[in-house]
């Protein structure tokens, strides 16, 4: 097959795949010529992918070529650090599910959303329409604004610009409501969702914090609003959170964090947790 012909038969994506998996398999640097060679993609096209790969910082230029970018390593360490901190968080977890028998999740905040890394839940649980990998507003979420919280006013500029569109009767969408709870929020170190997302539906959430007091992630008990014990099971996110941060904080891989746009956490106190 002609080079030619191979090119015509991948996608833009495809051909991108191919250029990084051939710089890759290579220790060192991959000249244009040898990396068409070895692709099966024109030169000419090559060259062009490259250049918007080396301005994204997917790949590097070298004197003699090409090599991998410092993107690729954020892609992969993010990959590592969120499978370690699902690993870590199980087993808080499956204790919050087996005192709550609700759905339990773990989420990070990516943008104006937040990203479920894990979730465990039981016949009993309410059938919730997330899922892991799967988004969801920052703004109407405990999860979401258990991290917000405790992150930096530039993070809570872009979700207010982002608006605040009413989910529920009870979604808070004024600005200043929204930032007196998220005061309320680091006075309990919990934050609560009383149907702002999903009517009839409540949640309870509590952030990891890392040794400075800055926001990891997000653990959450959700359910029936019926059946929810917010004062209960509020205190049990929030211990299984710290207890969590404590395991966090020893593991090596996690100690590199992106600590940019947050803010050192005021002391934690909990007596607001007692009025649902």
């Amino acid at each position: 097959m002609r080079v030619s012909d191979q090119e015509e038969d991948r996608s833009v994506i495809g051909r991108v795949m191919t250029i990084l998996d051939a710089v890759a398999a290579e220790p060192g640097e991959v000249g244009l010529s040898e990396l068409a060679r070895r692709t099966g993609i024109k030169k000419a096209t090559v060259h062009r992918l490259a250049t918007e790969l080396v301005e994204r910082r997917m790949l590097d230029r070298g004197a003699y070529g090409y090599r991998l970018g410092f993107r690729t390593f954020e892609l992969g360490h993010s990959v590592q650090v969120s499978r370690l901190l699902r690993n870590l968080a199980l087993p808080y977890m499956e204790d919050l599910y087996e005192i709550s028998h609700e759905i339990v999740q773990l989420a990070v905040l990516d943008g104006t959303e937040i990203v479920y890394l894990e979730k465990i839940t039981g016949h009993r649980s309410y059938k919730a329409p997330s899922g892991v990998g799967e988004r969801y507003p920052a703004y109407c979420s405990a999860l979401g604004k258990a991290i917000i919280a405790f992150s930096s006013d530039a993070v809570l500029d872009r979700i207010l610009a982002a608006g605040l569109p009413k989910r529920t009767p009870r979604t808070i969408t004024d600005p200043a409501l929204f930032r007196k709870e998220l005061g309320l929020v680091r006075d309990c170190g919990v934050a609560f969702d009383r149907e702002e997302g999903h009517r009839e539906v409540s949640c309870v959430a509590a952030p990891v914090l890392n040794p400075e007091g800055l926001p990891i992630v997000a653990l959450s008990i959700t359910g029936p609003s019926y059946r929810m014990g917010l004062p209960r099971l509020a205190t049990a996110v929030r211990e299984a959170a710290v207890a969590l941060a404590r395991v966090v904080n020893t593991h090596a891989t996690l100690q590199a964090l992106p600590r940019r746009h947050q803010r050192r956490a005021e002391e934690l106190r909990g007596p607001c947790i007692d009025s649902e």
